[in-house]
């Protein structure tokens, strides 16, 4: 009975229920979702610093393009710079001094031109700096130009005051020269006499005759002058024989004088006067002594004084 009870009770109880299926597809929405929303994410965040990156390049070519420019615009100061040396050698050392306002100003604009991570806070200081360059710069120019101005009006009144003093000496030559002709002597009344000498000296006559001459007797006067100063003076006097060769004795005071256009010029003899302004000398007396015999023919006598020519005379011996 127990066996029937038991059956029967099995066969009363219901079947054990099928356990539910899980439904995975939220899931993998949900998953999904979480990837889409990452992809997402790491696009937008890659655009961000894409933008970033293209915005970065464009900040850098822009201050790039800021500093070239700058540079530019230095090295054109600079170049001013360069002209002004040029033009007027002491703005060398002035601009060049370590210690300058110049100096200064370049060495600020070189570190910030030469920086290629300068700020735009630096390049417009730069700029500031380099318009603060270009106005000494100008300031500068226009010094130089009022020194030129003043070197030309001082060249100009140089050259007037060259041609005055060429003038002056020009006229001071021309005078001092018309005051020392002035002073040249004038000779008058040449006479050269042969003399023959007999008796020891004792007896003295004029001759015609070459083979009887002893001396040659040179007589002058010199006449007054107003201008040469009183004192003696030197005459020299030049005697050429027939031949035309200027009679010559070292032993008897003939030597070499210079003309007044400064050539040698040989002489016979040198007489020396005494002077007095404004008085005549009369009656100066030169005899010629020579060794050899006189030649005939004719001989001529030339006086000069201070290089010139003041008178001449001629003689013929038979």
């Amino acid at each position: 009975m127990n066996q029937d009870t038991n059956r029967s009770s099995e066969q009363s109880l219901p079947p054990n229920p099928t356990p539910p299926k899980r439904n995975n597809t939220w899931i993998y929405i949900a998953i999904i979702a979480l990837l889409l929303i990452s992809n997402i994410v790491l696009f937008l965040n890659r655009s961000k610093v894409v933008e970033q990156k293209e915005d970065a390049e464009i900040q850098f070519a822009s201050s790039d393009s800021s500093r070239r420019a700058v540079e530019t615009e230095y090295n054109a100061a600079l170049v001013r710079l360069d002209e002004l040396v040029s033009k007027n050698a002491q703005m060398d050392s002035m601009l060049n001094d370590r210690d300058s306002e110049v100096a200064r100003l370049k060495r600020q604009i070189d570190g910030i031109v030469k920086d290629k991570n300068a700020s735009a806070a630096d390049l417009g200081r730069a700029k500031r700096l380099i318009a603060t360059l270009n106005s000494k710069v100008k300031t500068y120019e226009e010094r130089i130009a009022e020194l030129e101005q003043q070197n030309t009006e001082l060249t100009e009144s140089n050259v007037s005051l060259a041609r005055e003093r060429d003038t002056a000496v020009t006229q001071n030559v021309a005078l001092t020269q018309k005051v020392k002709l002035g002073g040249v002597l004038h000779a008058s009344n040449i006479r050269m006499t042969p003399i023959d000498i007999r008796r020891g000296g004792r007896k003295i006559r004029e001759t015609e005759k070459a083979r009887k001459t002893d001396v040659l007797r040179i007589n002058f006067d010199i006449d007054e002058n107003r201008i040469a100063e009183s004192g003696r003076k030197e005459i020299f006097l030049r005697i050429a024989g027939p031949d035309g060769n200027v009679l010559s004795n070292a032993a008897y005071g003939s030597g070499v004088t210079t003309a007044a256009d400064g050539q040698s010029l040989n002489y016979t003899l040198l007489k020396q006067i005494e002077l007095i302004k404004n008085q005549p000398v009369r009656d100066v007396i030169v005899d010629w002594n020579q060794e050899n015999d006189y030649t005939r023919g004719a001989y001529n006598i030339q006086l000069f004084h201070e290089g010139y020519k003041i008178g001449e005379g001629r003689v013929f011996l038979k």
